[in-house]
């Protein structure tokens, strides 16, 4: 028998999905054609995106509030960044947020030492979010294509690791840091990665898609494994949501926490594979 308060977590476990799928339809065009033009606009999207990270942060450490000192640090930190990357200067880039986290972390000298810890780490997260997709874009060639690759692998894994596991159910992936990710939402999520970066793979005419198909596992491990630390991180300072920006994510935390994290993995194996100034070629061309 179907109770009344199950019909009411039903309907609004569909109204959320409603307003995902409207917020996705919205949001994914507008990326997509920004990622296309490549150059000041993805750099101001991402800069953008990264201080919006920041903002969300910084609430979370001070509990619901604003903390004006550490906002600044993080987004002149952030600003340099940009202004760095623009011209190619990206390791006075990684010299302005390294600087950034330290300006934080100086910003609340009257707290206590957890917060100054937390708040040099908002920084570095947000430093994340902002070179993992610029460093991969920035490359004329297989940019766009590098970037597709990763966005399709962690959409699909989003995708199905939400309705294989809402369909399958089973054991929980991590219970005491989410209480709805299970094994089988896991599994499906990593055969969605693979398949959609494998299909981007080639769309774009890329060959030995067996090895593509690995990279683009890892990347859906390392979206997964980004989500549950901001479960994590979400969980210990004791908020559902890290913003409500995006009707049906919450904030931006909570929309790109897999992206981010896979985006960074992304730029690791390019710059590994090829070096700093070929990460996309690093990452498809094997």
């Amino acid at each position: 028998m179907t109770t009344p308060s199950h019909r009411a977590s039903a309907g609004a476990g569909d109204r959320n999905l409603f307003l995902r799928v409207a917020s996705a339809a919205v949001l994914v065009p507008l990326v997509l054609a920004l990622a296309y033009l490549g150059g000041w606009p993805f750099l101001i999207l991402c800069a953008l995106g990264a201080g919006g990270i920041t903002w969300e942060w910084g609430r979370l450490v001070a509990d619901g509030r604003e903390d004006y000192p550490t906002l600044a640090a993080g987004w002149a930190s952030l600003l340099a960044a940009a202004a760095f990357t623009a011209v190619n200067k990206l390791g006075l880039a990684i010299t302005a947020l390294a600087a950034g986290a330290v300006l934080a972390a100086l910003s609340t000298a009257k707290r206590p030492p957890a917060r100054k810890v937390w708040a040099a780490g908002g920084m570095i997260y947000a430093g994340v979010a902002f070179l993992g997709p610029v460093l991969l874009r920035r490359d004329a060639e297989l940019g766009f294509a590098a970037f597709l690759f990763l966005a399709a692998t962690v959409w699909m894994t989003d995708t199905l690791a939400y309705f294989v596991g809402r369909a399958l159910g089973g054991p929980l992936l991590w219970p005491q840091v989410s209480p709805n990710k299970t094994w089988s939402g896991a599994i499906g999520g990593l055969a969605g990665g693979v398949a959609g970066g494998t299909l981007v793979a080639y769309a774009n005419g890329l060959g030995r898609l067996a090895v593509v198909g690995a990279v683009a596992l890892v990347l859906s491990a390392a979206a997964q494994a980004g989500d549950l630390f901001e479960s994590a991180v979400k969980r210990h300072f004791g908020v559902k949501d890290t913003g409500r920006l995006i009707p049906g994510h919450g904030g931006l935390m909570d929309r790109l926490d897999g992206f981010l994290v896979a985006a960074f993995a992304a730029v690791l194996i390019g710059i590994a594979h090829q070096g700093t100034d070929a990460p996309a070629h690093g990452l498809l061309v094997w």
